[in-house]
């Protein structure tokens, strides 16, 4: 699948996803002061003694922290959100393996102007806890950090929100790529890359039954001195409580940076376990 008509999907993904948002039950917004962290771990644990069919002993985790801090008055909204996803695998006699590390920081400032279409700032940084390494049959390689890579994107511009459940941005921005070690790998070569261009960031959150509950997130930059190649980064999670503190998740993330890789990248999680609303 080439480039545009990879693109062409995507936004004719988010249109079907409007469609279902379109058809929830808008709520009046309070203002003030929002608060929400919610929390959610998974353990999955495979255990063999004298079992004759075969297999291996193996088990995983992963930590995964939401939180939002929003701030909505008549004349302004100010949002703030955070990400935190943490995890590791083992399978057999194998040491234990990363799975998932995510630092994900956000502020959103809109000035409102008495319509859906309001004027914004924002500024976003994103990283890794731990070492990340790519394993062959004899050796593991290192290749990533924290902070290398790291990035951060500052943008101003407008944004659409015909209602809670949908929010959409466009304007110009500046996207800055650090890294330290592993410079060739994500910064061709530089320690600190700066690109200017535009960046166009769509939430959109969705109940598509009375138990499940679709939210996703598109970030679709471009830089001015290459127009024509979008970096793209698609997260969406299904999510359904089966109790109170019990739920089952599905998330598929989709990432594409040719400065990275000419190959899009791909990354999906089925998990069921706890989950918990701190605020």
């Amino acid at each position: 699948m080439n480039k545009r008509k990879q693109f062409l999907w995507i936004l004719f993904f988010a249109f079907f996803s409007l469609i279902f948002t379109q058809e929830t039950v808008q709520k009046e917004q309070k203002s003030g002061w929002q608060k929400e962290i919610i929390g959610n771990l998974n353990f999955t644990q495979n255990q063999f003694y004298n079992w004759t069919k075969g297999g291996e002993n193996s088990w995983s985790w992963q930590l995964d922290i939401h939180a939002k801090l929003i701030n909505d008055q008549p004349d302004y909204n100010w949002k703030n959100s955070g990400k935190v996803s943490f995890g590791k695998t083992k399978l057999g006699k194998a040491e234990s393996r990363k799975a998932a590390d995510e630092i994900k920081l956000e502020s959103v400032y809109s000035y409102k102007l008495g319509t859906n279409v309001n004027p914004y700032v924002s500024v976003m940084g994103q990283t890794q806890f731990t070492k990340g390494y790519e394993y062959t049959d004899d050796v593991k390689v290192e290749v990533s950090d924290f902070l290398d890579p790291a990035y951060s994107i500052q943008s101003i511009g407008v944004g659409y929100t015909p209602h809670q459940k949908l929010q959409t941005r466009l304007g110009f921005a500046v996207k800055e790529t650090f890294t330290k070690e592993h410079a060739e790998k994500y910064a061709g070569g530089e320690k600190t890359k700066v690109e200017f261009g535009t960046e166009s960031v769509t939430d959109i959150s969705a109940s598509i039954s009375k138990n499940i509950l679709y939210t996703t997130k598109i970030e679709l930059f471009s830089s001015l001195s290459r127009f024509d190649e979008i970096d793209i980064n698609w997260d969406n999670i299904f999510s359904s409580k089966i109790s109170e503190y019990i739920a089952v998740s599905f998330n598929f993330i989709l990432f594409y940076d040719k400065d990275i890789s000419n190959r899009r990248q791909i990354k999906q999680t089925l998990a069921l376990g706890l989950t918990y609303s701190f605020l």
